[in-house]
């Protein structure tokens, strides 16, 4: 299941202030430059500086992996291919365990996606609910393809006893122009669509997809003041 989820800027301290306010999150160090995001004092995000000046400013979602070697080899045996990692992630030597072991990796065709061995850090402390992750969505350009591998990767996730998965699958061209790539979007929830829209205006940010209808609520696409993109999700 989606565990986690983190944005790379160009521009952490320009980020905190778009999402603080946008989502009512509040901000504290975690690591590196990394701010761990906070709704209600409960963890829901994290804002990353971005290593390299040519790394995409993205959000990333990440799947827990509770044996991260066994899944990355599943996704090498079924067509996709591990981007980065796997590498601990942690607040430094003499300060105990480390906060899990992370690695990004790649369906076959080119969605990239995280995957988090929890160590100290679970993932989120809150979700589905205003301002805090609420759903991802994969778009790609073969449905079935991705039902295959991500089958594969999670099976009791997705179809097994009382499964409530957090992502879906839809085509690219059935919301985006279909020479997008397929990716993976992070949605979060809002009370009011068109509010959220609004205030992402008010602070820098643009509207990428006007509202429209699906089967888990109504949902907009917008990128922040860096260029990130994200969805709003009204249930």
């Amino acid at each position: 299941m989606p565990c986690w989820i983190e944005v790379q800027l160009s521009d952490v301290e320009a980020g905190r202030r778009f999402y603080g306010e946008l989502f009512g999150w509040s901000f504290e160090p975690a690591r590196e430059g990394v701010l761990w995001a906070s709704r209600k004092g409960a963890s829901v995000a994290a804002l990353a500086p971005k290593g390299d000046g040519r790394m995409p400013t993205v959000w990333t979602v990440y799947f827990a992996a509770p044996d991260l070697g066994a899944l990355l080899g599943r996704i090498r045996g079924s067509g996709g291919q591990v981007v980065t990692g796997p590498s601990p992630v942690g607040p430094g030597s003499g300060t105990g365990r480390p906060l899990g072991v992370m690695a990004l990796a790649a369906d076959p065709e080119g969605a990239v996606f995280g995957l988090w061995q929890a160590g100290t850090h679970a993932g989120f402390a809150r979700r589905h609910e205003p301002g805090t992750f609420t759903w991802a969505e994969l778009y790609t350009r073969d449905t079935g393809a991705a039902n295959d591998f991500y089958a594969h990767l999670f099976h009791d996730a997705l179809f097994g006893p009382g499964a409530a998965p957090d992502f879906g699958r839809a085509a690219v061209d059935e919301v985006f122009p279909p020479e997008m790539p397929p990716h993976f979007l992070v949605h979060f929830g809002v009370a009011d669509v068109a509010k959220a829209l609004a205030t992402v205006h008010r602070l820098g940010g643009r509207t990428q997809v006007n509202p429209f209808t699906t089967s888990y609520g109504t949902v907009a696409v917008a990128t922040d003041n860096q260029g990130a993109s994200f969805a709003l999700l009204e249930r």
